[in-house]
C-alpha cells in the first residue's frame, strides 16, 4: 500500500476527549499520530485496520488519539477574516446568503470613513453586491442592518459554529467524539 500523507489521519482529542478544534477539525497526518504514540505523548483510543512495520515490531495506526495533559483553550477567538467569517456562519449579514469564504468581502458596518474601526463590534461578512450597495453610507441611510449585532464571539460559540460545518472525511471511529450525525437512542 502506498501511503499518502493526507491518508489515514488520526483525531486529535483533548484530554477532556472533545476536539481541540472543530473548524478546522484537530487532526494530525498517520506519521505524526504514528511518532506521538510510539513516545507516548498520546493515548490511542481508536485504531485503524492498517499496520505499520518496522523490523522489531508493528503499529496499527491510531484513528483518535487524545492528549495526556489538558490544554486549556483560548478564551478569545483571534480576530481574523476567516473568524468573522465563521462568526457569522460564513452568510451576508445583509441579505442572509450563506456563501463560500471565497465570494465573501469585509463590510464595516460603520465605514471607516465615517470613523469605524476594524473590530469585532463593526465588521460582517457581506456578498459583493450587498458591499457595493451600502457602499460608504451608514446601515440607516442605505436601509441595511446586518441580520446580528456584530460582536467578539467567545471560543465556545466559535467551536458550536465550527461544528455545523463537518469536513467531508469523517471516519466512523470519529464519530463519538464529534456528534455530527450521532443519533441518540431513546430509553
Amino acid at each position: 500500500m502506498v501511503w499518502g500523507s493526507k491518508e489515514n489521519p488520526a483525531l486529535v482529542l483533548n484530554a477532556d476527549f472533545r476536539p481541540l478544534s472543530y473548524f478546522p477539525l484537530s487532526l494530525l497526518t498517520w506519521q505524526e499520530a504514528v511518532k506521538a504514540a510510539v513516545t507516548c505523548r498520546v493515548n490511542v483510543i481508536s485504531e485503524y485496520d492498517q499496520v505499520v512495520r518496522s523490523p522489531s515490531f508493528e503499529l496499527r495506526l491510531p484513528s483518535v488519539i487524545s492528549l495526556k495533559e489538558y490544554v486549556p483553550q483560548m478564551r478569545k477567538p483571534a480576530f481574523t477574516r476567516f473568524n468573522v467569517f465563521l462568526r457569522d456562519r460564513f452568510a451576508c449579514q445583509y441579505c442572509g446568503v450563506a456563501l463560500p469564504s471565497q465570494e465573501l468581502t469585509f463590510d464595516h458596518v460603520i465605514p471607516r470613513s465615517r470613523g469605524g474601526r476594524t473590530m469585532w463590534e463593526n465588521v460582517v461578512p457581506a456578498c459583493a453586491p450587498c458591499n457595493l450597495k451600502k457602499g460608504g453610507r451608514m446601515p440607516k441611510a442605505a436601509r441595511m442592518l446586518p441580520k446580528r449585532k456584530p460582536e467578539q464571539p467567545t471560543a465556545w460559540r466559535m467551536q458550536e459554529n465550527g461544528r455545523l460545518f463537518p469536513p467531508n472525511f469523517l471516519h466512523e471511529s470519529w464519530r463519538d467524539y464529534l456528534y455530527w450525525d450521532a443519533e441518540l437512542e431513546a430509553n
